[in-house]
């Protein structure tokens, strides 16, 4: 029988041990991930929503290490995980989006009630009003320092109640009061901690980097390097192509001071003097445009009768005057 039991586990050893290698040879990426208070229930479950996207591999620590130390021979970026695996931890191995994969990962949690001498991953607050619990515990309310009044039979809490700061431990006080009261204060699932990425190890907070963000502060620090090379009078790549710049300019403008002119001179100087005229026709277009009213005011605007009189006879006068 022990036989038996002992070849048991050699067959399981050797199918995880063979599971583990094809997943450290076909996958480029992984997430490692803490698994605390993680139910089986829980983990199948995210399991099948990782189903044809990411694999998780869970197991003993040093099992895995010693799965990877061999694997290292073949691919020697692997020793970058290999201090990353200890502890209550996983590791999620895919080749697709991280971000996405993380955000499938995280968003399934499940409540849980509060475990005395556990860590509290988020604050708890118990809100203010009526407990439905009977005036006989009004002990347990008062030993807690929580502010209490009896009202339709009940007691009732008068203010909310930050019972629990993030990261406290949890004490038994803590678990009757909510135990009590029914409340189920955290939610538990995977976590997230690191990323590696074809050999590279970084923190999984950096997937919250959108591209726009990563682009902005990469240009940033161009500027910042192309401002520090002209400043010092240094040459780099982000600060050259502002010195070639600064330097034309300085030929144009010797060029109009001395009259000495050279190709590029005259292109940039005959495309400057071909700007105001296009600038000058336009303008006289929309100013014909204007002065068009005020002439045709003129020309339909009647002149009083006398003044006509003399305009007709004075022109006349002038040409057949001798024959008046």
């Amino acid at each position: 029988m022990e036989a038996t039991a002992g070849q048991k586990r050699k067959e399981r050893k050797k199918r995880y041990k063979e599971k583990f290698e094809k997943a450290l040879q076909q996958y480029n990426n992984v997430l490692v991930v803490t698994v605390d208070n993680v139910g089986s229930l829980q983990l199948q479950k995210i399991r099948i929503a990782l189903r044809g996207v990411a694999e998780i591999v869970m197991g003993k620590n040093t099992l895995m290490r010693m799965i990877m130390r061999e694997q290292m021979v073949a691919n020697p970026k692997l020793e970058t995980l290999l201090g990353y695996v200890k502890g209550n931890m996983g590791l999620i191995f895919t080749n697709g989006d991280l971000a996405k994969i993380r955000t499938i990962v995280v968003s399934n949690k499940v409540p849980a009630v509060a475990k005395s001498g556990t860590l509290a991953p988020s604050d708890v607050f118990v809100p203010a009003g009526p407990t439905g619990l009977d005036p006989g515990q009004t002990s347990f309310f008062q030993a807690l320092n929580i502010a209490t009044k009896i009202a339709r039979g009940s007691i009732e809490i008068v203010a909310n109640v930050h019972l629990i700061k993030q990261g406290e431990k949890v004490t038994s006080s803590h678990v009757a009061l909510l135990g009590k009261l029914d409340i189920k204060p955290f939610f538990y699932g995977i976590i997230v901690t690191n990323v590696y990425e074809n050999g590279s190890m970084y923190p999984a907070s950096i997937l919250d980097i959108t591209p726009d963000q990563l682009l902005a502060k990469f240009f940033g620090g161009v500027r910042r390097i192309a401002a520090i090379g002209l400043a010092v009078g240094y040459p780099t790549e982000a600060s050259i192509p502002h010195t070639i710049a600064n330097g034309f300019k300085r030929l144009l403008a010797l060029s109009q001071s001395t009259g000495f002119e050279f190709t590029e001179s005259k292109a940039f100087f005959s495309r400057a003097a071909a700007a105001p005229v296009a600038a000058d026709k336009g303008g006289e277009k929309k100013g014909d445009k204007k002065e068009k009213k005020p002439e045709k005011e003129k020309v339909v605007e009647e002149k009083p009768a006398d003044e006509e009189e003399d305009t007709g006879a004075g022109g006349f006068g002038g040409l057949f005057g001798d024959d008046g």
